[in-house]
C-alpha cells in the first residue's frame, strides 16, 4: 500500500515537473501573458483534464514553478556546510559553492530573468531569495575583522552577487560552471574572511 501511494506521488510529481517545464519553454517562445492552458497542455502532451486536477490555472502553475525553484535555491545554499562551523573563504572550493551549481543546473528556469514578459514576481524573488540567503543563513566576518554596518555589508554583498549572476545570464551562461564559481570565490576572498552557516 505504501509503495501504492509512493508511485502515485512520484508520478503526480512528475506530471508537474512536466507542465512546469511546459510553462518555462512557453514563456521563452511567446511571453507569459499570450501562454494559455490549451497551450500548456500541448507542449507537456498531457490532457486538460490532468492540468485541472493538479492546478486551478496557469497562475496556480506561475506560483508553484516560482515557490519550488526558490525554495530551492535558498535550500541549496547551505548543502555543503556544517551549521555553526567557521569556514574561512581561503578554504572554500568549486564543489562547495553549491548555490552557483543549482543555478547552472537549473539555467533553463533563470534564463526567464532575461525576459520582459515572464513569470509575475521573477523580477523580485530572485534578487530577495539571494538577499534572504545572505541575511538569513550566514554570518561573515570582513577582513582583519574591520568593523562595518553588517545589515549594509551582507546586502551591497548579496546583491554584488546577484548582480554577476544576473550578468552571467545575460551572456548566455558562456563562463563554465567551475571558471564563474573561481571567479566569485576570488572575488569574496577580497572581503570576507570567513563565514559562519547558521541554518535555515
Amino acid at each position: 500500500m505504501e509503495y501504492e501511494q509512493n508511485s502515485t506521488s512520484k508520478r503526480r510529481n512528475r506530471t508537474k515537473e512536466h507542465f512546469r517545464e511546459a510553462l518555462i519553454k512557453l514563456i521563452k517562445k511567446k511571453g507569459y501573458h499570450a501562454v494559455t492552458v490549451k497551450d500548456i497542455v500541448e507542449e507537456a502532451a498531457y490532457n486538460r483534464s490532468t492540468f485541472y486536477f493538479h492546478y486551478q490555472d496557469k497562475i496556480e502553475l506561475a506560483e508553484d514553478l516560482l515557490d519550488k525553484m526558490f525554495t530551492g535555491l535558498e535550500g541549496a545554499a547551505g548543502i555543503m556546510y556544517t551549521p555553526g562551523r567557521k569556514t574561512s573563504t581561503q578554504e572554500i572550493d568549486v564543489p562547495s559553492f553549491s548555490l552557483i551549481a543549482y543555478i547552472y543546473e537549473h539555467k533553463s528556469f533563470f534564463e526567464l530573468i532575461k525576459y520582459e514578459d515572464t513569470l509575475p514576481g521573477m523580477h523580485t524573488r530572485f534578487p530577495n531569495a539571494i538577499k534572504n540567503i545572505y541575511e538569513e543563513q550566514f554570518e561573515f566576518e570582513t577582513i582583519n575583522g574591520m568593523q562595518v554596518n553588517m545589515k549594509y555589508f551582507k546586502i551591497y554583498t548579496g546583491f554584488g552577487f546577484y548582480g554577476l549572476v544576473r550578468n552571467l545570464i545575460a551572456e548566455d551562461f558562456k563562463i563554465p560552471e567551475d571558471q564563474f564559481t573561481k571567479d566569485v570565490i576570488e572575488l569574496s576572498q577580497t572581503h570576507i574572511q570567513s563565514f559562519k552557516y547558521i541554518g535555515r
